[in-house]
């Protein structure tokens, strides 16, 4: 199966699943109507279900003094509003993407044949793809918003114009499912549950498939998680600022300066001045980034040195003020949602019955990818029996040969060298064409015959799919990404990982 058809059947199931639903979709409100919880203005939190607890009335305190909510800015409040609005309108098409999505696994089933399959058959080839002239008649009537020429831009128009059609193929095929299915919606309006119990809520029935408010809710934790970090990012923003106004007020009256004196005593005039040796250094070692020659770009790479000295001295001097005050901040980052991820039929190695299990979703194209590998078996080999390492795939659209270099990782595993295979991958990723993963093969001495065949039959193509389909629901949207006992880590390094490993250990039921 081709590369471009697997990557856009992921996209292809969102996109039925947000199709429009006919007219002959039963609704029906039941009696009584579940509770809603807040009310559905943007923004608001409560119709939101965004905040893991409840926002302390006291944000933080330095040197006495109290900083609030009412310290939060206008601009602040206005984008944090913005971000649960989104999680409200995502609720909202939630419900007809889970139905839309529940149709689109049951005919499956009806024909035999994967998703993907179907896909292909109902959508992907159904849509005529987009000629240049076309391309052309976009470019023309968009060409005031688009910034470059059309040889530049041709690719992504095509691009744009063949995904408009395969949204509107989607829609069409979506409508035609169910229309033949019974399709009831019981609520008028999918809210957040109030508490554990209401997850069990009825949103919807599918032919008898029950659709839940904790169907609903586990899709939407990664998006949820994601403003809840964003929401406690801009909010400790206006904190720190506000600590930092608070210290150098105060640092002001104590030397009887005015705080731009102070500022400039303590920052600007330590600046230092920086050469033009030291701006060449700096201009050779990102010069693949440049966008001209070093003398283009000198002026502006010695103003950018000077705005990096001056920003490190500020923060040294927020410091510095920080530690000779009493300083307690109430404002806590969200904690990450715990995913079940499944581990059946998935390369692993280690204690099957370990107290953690890391599992990293990985894609062989990728240079993170491959600095991560060593990380993780030096962690395996530190925490024998007490670790398990679980891999799976999602390569990336900019890879073009990450998905086949996952297929060609599956069929060595079926042979027992997944691990072995791997590694070559990694050591090789500006060499992943077709030929050159079945020569990888032939150096583990695997059986070629059977090899090429599940290579090039696309044997594996399900569940490369699976996991990009898995990894997609949990938030993963790029490599490696990787979970500790179901909670995502932030940090890959081996100092991030470890500590994640360590938290889990404290956690872990002793057994």
């Amino acid at each position: 199966m081709k590369r471009v058809f697997i990557l856009l059947s992921i996209s292809m199931l969102y996109s039925i699943a947000n199709a429009q639903a006919p007219p002959k979709t039963t609704t029906v409100t039941p009696s009584p109507a579940p509770a809603k919880v807040g009310s559905s203005t943007p923004g608001d939190a409560a119709a939101c279900g965004c905040e893991g607890e409840p926002l302390p009335p006291v944000l933080a305190i330095v040197n006495g003094i109290k900083i609030t909510r009412a310290d939060i800015s206008p601009p602040t409040e206005k984008r944090v509003a913005e971000l649960q609005a989104e999680v409200i309108e995502a609720r909202r098409r939630e419900v007809d993407l889970q139905i839309n999505s529940a149709l689109l696994e049951a005919e499956s089933a009806r024909l035999k044949i994967s998703t993907a399959k179907v896909l292909e058959n109902e959508v992907i080839n159904k849509i005529k793809e987009p000629t240049e002239a076309e391309a052309q008649a976009f470019y023309d009537q968009n060409k005031a918003r688009i910034q470059s020429e059309f040889p530049a831009v041709k690719s992504y128009i095509i691009s744009y114009l063949r995904e408009q059609r395969q949204r509107d193929e989607a829609a069409g095929f979506a409508a035609r499912l169910r229309s033949g299915a019974a399709v009831k919606i019981l609520v008028t309006e999918a809210t957040p549950p109030a508490n554990p119990a209401e997850r069990a809520r009825l949103f919807a029935t599918v032919n008898g498939r029950r659709i839940t408010s904790a169907e609903v809710e586990d899709s939407l934790a990664p998006l949820i998680f994601s403003v809840q970090e964003q929401t406690y990012r801009l909010r400790m923003q206006d904190v720190d600022l506000k600590i930092n106004d608070i210290l150098l007020n105060a640092e002001a009256q104590k030397r009887n300066l005015a705080t731009y004196a102070v500022l400039e005593a303590e920052t600007d005039q330590k600046v230092p001045v920086i050469t033009e040796a030291e701006a060449q250094d700096f201009y050779n070692k990102n010069k693949a980034r440049m966008g001209g020659d070093f003398v283009q770009l000198k002026d502006q790479i010695i103003q950018y040195l000077k705005d990096e000295a001056r920003r490190k001295l500020q923060s040294a001097f927020a410091e510095r003020l920080r530690q000779a005050v009493p300083l307690h901040i109430f404002l806590k980052p969200p904690a990450p949602p715990t995913y079940e991820i499944s581990v059946e039929n998935q390369p692993a190695k280690g204690n099957a019955n370990a107290a953690v299990t890391v599992i990293e979703f990985t894609d062989f194209e990728c240079p993170t990818c491959a600095q991560a590998e060593p990380v993780l078996e030096k962690l395996l080999l530190e925490y024998g029996p007490r670790m398990r390492l679980v891999v799976r795939d999602f390569p990336l659209n900019k890879h073009a040969h990450a998905v086949k270099a996952a297929e060609a990782a599956e069929a060595a595993r079926v042979q027992g060298k997944y691990w072995e295979y791997a590694r070559l991958l990694y050591a090789n990723q500006t060499a992943l064409e077709t030929t050159q993963l079945k020569e990888y093969a032939s150096r583990l001495g695997l059986d070629r015959t059977r090899f090429d065949a599940d290579l090039d039959g696309g044997t594996f193509s399900p569940a490369v799919l699976r996991d990009l389909r898995d990894g997609e629901r949990m938030g993963v949207s790029g490599t490696p990404q990787i979970f500790v006992n179901g909670r995502q880590v932030s940090d890959p390094s081996y100092e991030g990982l470890k500590a994640a490993i360590e938290a889990a250990l404290k956690n872990a039921p002793v057994r």
